[in-house]
């Protein structure tokens, strides 16, 4: 065991290069790369960026919510992060007469600035390899349940005698290697954050859907928060006697600007990649999960934008629910071309002809010809199970049905979850996508992947359209009053609600028909995935293997440079002022600037005002918000995207045509002192210049 581990760390730690600005690497390990760094031009050492034994970048980077990175940019916890990371907290405080969607919001001093209830922030303490600890006890003889459950109670005892809530400190063992590896992570939380100032989404938001994923791009993606502390400094829920946060390390500002070929650094949290599976996962996402969950969407994202345009309550109540359906949906379809323009599949296909060939005649003989047999088997169970999410579980009313029942019977109020849901609630959008979801269902998976009641119910009512009438007219979720005034003595009465009962069924159905067996062929593929990748690195000594990401802090570094996405196409790699202007069209939500934003550039001398810029980094969701940091670790940009044409990076990593989009720190100082004539933030800011 221990041989096979210092196997497995030699690989890890080799310092061969692989292609261009390709990786993900463990902050913990930066100096088996800090050579090829250094020599790209960064001008830092390892210890500068990641060390326990004193200040370092990492203590100036969080996990923004559960999803995006952040960065402390003042002494008196100032933070960034990206707009759309902070986009649902400025949609809760946003109302008809105060609508900071439309037209942002400043606070004008430390009193203004408005609560998250919910919002965390975590700073990483410190990170560890305990894959001995975590293994302790294991024998070659063990089944792989017997290996699961030792690594579940050895990992257990490790996080029970450090996490501590009390002091906000949690901790996780994360696999990585598909778990030949284990790093423990110890994180300090803080949950009293606090909104300083967003652009209108008019800037934050700018482009929309339409430019989303592309280039070139003119979004001032960006809002600000504040960290709030104990009088110690410490962690504590939202009190007014709390206090800004004073963190060990925060960023230095420069205004210097970027060029072609500068040194670029992204330091975050970037979300899940797939770079080590077979050509089987490739296949099943690129030509059939990523196509039916883009028809599937653009069906509810048609439905929605019909009533937002309608209305403009209707669009303050659907904006943060349509943005976070248009993301993914727009990402699918670039990382569906880019797998099929760059051929994956058939590229992984000769490296496992190679592979086989190999494994001929050692253990790992058949291994591939038994990970395709698992995607096999599980896939027609989890196309069932993707249809399930992008369909049944996207109408609001069932879900919601749920969440109530589930409250009552806790014992916890009803008035919480009534209130979130029905402040963003529309119902003639829900009962529209109700018929385009369940006919989708209907027509596209075969009656051995339906549940009887999907079949009773349609020949019960003969079509959907009647089958939702009945449903909105009957459920009592549909009426405030009435769900407010329900207690835990009407659950009885709840679960013959015709929405409930919906939600129920197929729900159950999931749960006994599909979830059982997507489950169980998931787990062996990842064993089976684990040997591959232990079988990966023998037949590859050679080549340097970074960890695919799983949402804990990493580096990846390359340099600003445009790109050429097709023939006669060549991309510069910074956007201007300029370029919004062109883009400007008040009849176009997504393209209307502010006024303001106009009179300030008719001035004259704004032309060559920086807006964003692109770098070969290696990014992936979870990125968006991450600092972007120059060869001398200060803050040039907030990352925030990727190029439409290289989106495949989760799962193959071009260097031809990945690329990430980030907002150039000018753009927001310049929205910041023009827009928000909010001068007292950049004097507590630090700048390099």
């Amino acid at each position: 065991m221990k041989k096979t581990f210092l196997l497995i760390l030699v690989l890890l730690t080799a310092l061969v290069p692989v292609k261009a600005d390709e990786g993900m690497w463990l902050p913990l390990l930066i100096s088996s790369r800090i050579d090829d760094m250094q020599a790209k031009g960064f001008r830092l050492t390892a210890e500068d960026i990641y060390s326990v034994n004193k200040a370092s970048l990492k203590d100036a980077v969080v996990r923004f919510g559960g999803g995006c990175t952040g960065e402390v940019v003042s002494p008196d916890g100032l933070l960034f992060t990206n707009h759309h990371c902070g986009y649902g907290q400025i949609q809760e405080h946003s109302t008809v007469e105060h609508d900071y969607l439309k037209d942002g919001f400043w606070a004008m001093s430390k009193e203004e600035e408005l609560p998250n209830p919910g919002l965390t922030v975590s700073f990483l303490q410190s990170m560890e390899d305990v894959t001995d600890r975590v293994l302790k006890g294991y024998v070659p003889s063990m089944t792989n349940g017997q290996r699961d459950s030792l690594v579940q109670a050895n990992s257990r005892i490790i996080t029970d005698a450090i996490n501590n809530q009390a002091k906000g400190i949690r901790s996780s063992v994360e696999g990585l290697y598909y778990a030949n590896q284990y790093f423990l992570f110890v994180y300090k939380i803080y949950s009293d954050v606090r909104l300083v100032g967003a652009p209108p989404s008019s800037i934050g938001k700018f482009g929309g859907d339409t430019d989303n994923w592309m280039w070139p791009r003119h979004t001032g993606d960006f809002s600000i928060f504040r960290i709030y502390a104990d009088k110690n400094n410490e962690p504590a829920e939202y009190s007014k006697d709390n206090v800004p946060y004073k963190p060990k390390r925060y960023f230095t500002i420069s205004r210097k600007g970027v060029k072609e070929g500068d040194f670029t650094m992204v330091y975050g949290t970037p979300g899940t990649t797939k770079e080590y599976v077979t050509s089987d996962e490739v296949r099943y996402t690129g030509e059939v999960s990523d196509p039916e969950k883009i028809a599937l969407r653009t069906m509810r994202l048609d439905i929605q934008k019909k009533y937002m345009s309608q209305d403009q309550a209707v669009r303050i109540q659907y904006s943060s629910k349509n943005a976070s359906v248009s993301n993914a949906w727009k990402k699918w379809q670039g990382e569906a071309k880019g797998l099929a323009r760059r051929k994956t599949v058939e590229s992984k296909m000769d490296y496992e002809d190679r592979f086989r060939k190999w494994a001929e005649n050692n253990q790992y003989k058949g291994l591939l010809e038994q990970i395709s047999s698992l995607y096999e088997r599980r896939n027609p169970y989890f196309r069932a199970q993707e249809y399930y999410n992008e369909t049944v579980s996207t109408i609001e009313l069932l879900t919601f049905a749920s969440r109530v029942h589930s409250a009552l019977k806790d014992g916890r109020p009803v008035e919480t979850v009534a209130d979130a849901f029905y402040k963003d609630y529309y119902q003639p959008i829900d009962e529209e996508t109700f018929v385009a979801m369940m006919g989708a269902f209907d027509k596209q998976l075969s009656s051995a992947f339906k549940p009887a009641y999907h079949t009773q119910k349609l020949a019960q009512y003969g079509s959907l359209e009647a089958w939702r009438n009945d449903l909105f007219a009957r459920s009592i979720f549909t009426d405030k009053d009435k769900v407010l005034s329900l207690t835990k003595e009407d659950l009885p009465k709840i679960e013959t609600d015709p929405a409930y009962e919906m939600y129920n069924a197929y729900n159950q159905w999931y749960r006994k028909e599909l979830q059982p067996t997507v489950s169980r062929l998931g787990q062996e593929i990842n064993l089976a995935n684990r040997r591959y990748m232990k079988a990966q690195m023998e037949f590859q000594p050679d080549k340097t293997f970074y960890p695919d990401a799983n949402r804990t802090l990493r580096v990846s570094y390359g340099q600003v440079a445009g790109y050429n996405p097709s023939d006669a196409i060549s991309y510069s790699p910074i956007s201007t002022l300029k370029g919004i202007i062109e883009k400007d069209n008040p009849d176009i939500f997504d393209y209307n600037i502010p006024q303001t934003l106009r009179d300030i550039y008719a001035e004259g001398g704004h032309d060559d005002q920086p807006v964003c810029f692109l770098a070969t980094n290696h990014t992936s969701g979870g990125n968006s918000g991450s600092p972007v940091l120059n060869a001398d670790g200060e803050l040039i940009g907030i990352n925030f995207d990727r190029v439409w044409e290289g989106t495949m990076s989760d799962l193959a990593f071009d260097p031809e045509f990945c690329r990430n989009i980030s907002l150039d720190i000018r753009y927001l100082l310049f929205v910041v002192e023009k827009i928000g004539h909010a001068q007292w933030l950049l004097d507590e800011m630090t700048f390099a210049d």
